[in-house]
């Protein structure tokens, strides 16, 4: 069988091969999956998941480092995803025991009749889903745990610059007693899996999270089927002028390095009430300067590499044309391969691309508004909507923050990122498209409701 090589990202070193699938194999596979039917209980469903949650936890340390080779990423953030793909099978498996169903008197007014209505969630066909390689193990848990615990057989494409955790944990589900066929990674060549997924008959669900342009594209060719399109954001920070500026500078370089700032969620943008900006920019910049930038195999490292040169030469651009442009760069910048130390800027422009664009790296750019208007102006002036932080003691002005902002979510005094893998997650404007993710939401996207009454004398 071909494959194709997988790299190592702070060294160029091939760490690994993934199957090259040609056309009719990954036709093959659909076909398999798409006549597939889970015939396991609710329990042996939610017994399945904690077997795999089990699993990852008792090999959590080699299953971070096999990450952290594939994508660059520092330790710190590879064992903090195991723990998180972790809690996302252990959340479905408490999700695959409840009972969704519905009952309704049907005598409620003269034109009904003395019948009981029932509700009852029923698995899709096939769900098709693809995942970027932002979070190698945890997006592709976010995918497979809910379609196992609706009983939804699922196939899907993990990104093909990090598919080892995610072909680990292809074999991880079947050894856990689930249906071989109802579950399946698929790697190989993007547009021929794509045009299979969209083309074929028994996907009923397409879930992609990744970049705008193939979002859009697959939104154009998916027809009469349902769409989880998860496609990035521009989030701030919105730090007003009675913030606690330890606070606000902590959450502002922690939300914008964390996993070497290539989330959707990350900090991409701090925007600072005048009266507090200089103080800020002090403390943010000190903060960054404490950074450790390095190996990402050491246990000193805090940010380790993006994922490839071409990723961190985007960011490089972006810091060095918004300097030129004005911008004052306070720290940082400094690019060695797939590697950049955090750039700090001070009096970025809202119009320059740094921060009216997605800048998926570790940039930790401030943008200086005279009041809260102009802030939740700024905040809501890019194409994206995907959350938001805020910090502030104003409750008025909080409340007018999650009033205003046109976003998926708000929270306060927390990064934009924060939430937990059972809550709802999705945007608006280009950050998204239909059902939302989440444990819990992603379950009832899989699945339809039927209806179906009953004599009740």
């Amino acid at each position: 069988m071909r494959t194709f090589a997988v790299t190592y990202p702070y060294t160029g070193e091939v760490i690994g091969e993934a199957p090259l699938r040609p056309r009719e194999e990954i036709r093959r596979t659909l076909d398999r999956a798409g006549s597939a039917r889970v015939r396991l209980d609710r329990h042996e469903r939610a017994q399945v998941l904690e077997r795999i949650a089990a699993r990852i936890e008792a090999e959590a340390e080699e299953l971070a480092r096999a990450i952290t080779l594939e994508s660059g990423l520092s330790l710190f953030d590879t064992r903090h995803e195991t723990g998180r793909a972790a809690d996302v099978f252990r959340f479905a498996a408490h999700a695959a025991l409840d009972d969704d169903g519905q009952a309704f008197a049907c005598d409620v007014s003269a034109h009904g009749r003395p019948r009981r209505a029932y509700t009852l969630r029923e698995p899709v066909r096939l769900v098709a889903a693809i995942t970027p390689f932002n979070h190698p193990l945890n997006q592709v848990a976010h995918k497979v745990a809910p379609a196992i615990a609706a009983g939804a057989p699922i196939v899907l494409k993990p990104s093909e610059k990090t598919p080892l955790a995610a072909l680990w944990l292809e074999n991880a589900v079947r050894e856990s007693g689930y249906p071989e066929e109802a579950c399946a990674i698929v790697t190989g060549d993007r547009a021929e899996i794509l045009d299979e997924m969209l083309a074929h008959d028994a996907v009923e669900v397409v879930s992609f999270t990744g970049g705008v342009g193939v979002g859009r594209e697959i939104a154009r060719r998916l027809g009469y089927r349902r769409a989880v399109l998860e496609l990035g954001g521009n989030d701030p920070l919105i730090v007003l002028r009675d913030a606690d500026v330890d606070r606000a500078a902590e959450l502002a370089v922690t939300g914008a390095t964390r996993n070497s700032g290539q989330r959707c969620t990350a900090v991409k943008r701090i925007v600072v009430e005048e009266p507090l900006a200089d103080a800020l920019a002090e403390a943010i910049t000190a903060r960054a300067a404490a950074l450790s930038v390095g190996d990402p195999l050491s246990d000193a490292t805090d940010i380790g590499t993006l994922v490839d040169e071409a990723a961190a030469e985007t960011v490089e651009r972006r810091v060095r044309a918004a300097a030129d442009d004005g911008a004052s760069l306070l720290a940082g910048g400094e690019r060695n391969g797939a590697q950049i130390v955090p750039p700090v800027l001070d009096r970025v422009r809202p119009e320059q691309e740094l921060v009216l664009e997605e800048t998926f790296g570790p940039a930790i750019p401030l943008v200086r508004v005279r009041d809260l208007d102009e802030a939740l102006a700024v905040a809501n002036g890019t194409a994206y909507g995907l959350s938001a932080g805020i910090v502030s003691n104003d409750l008025a002005a909080v409340t007018r923050c999650i009033r205003e902002l046109r976003c998926g979510s708000v929270n306060v005094d927390e990064v934009p990122g924060f939430r937990t893998e059972a809550t709802p997650f999705g945007g608006v404007k280009a950050s998204g498209l239909g059902i939302k993710e989440g444990v819990i939401e992603a379950m009832r996207g899989m699945t339809t409701v039927k209806l179906f009454t009953l004599p009740w004398p």
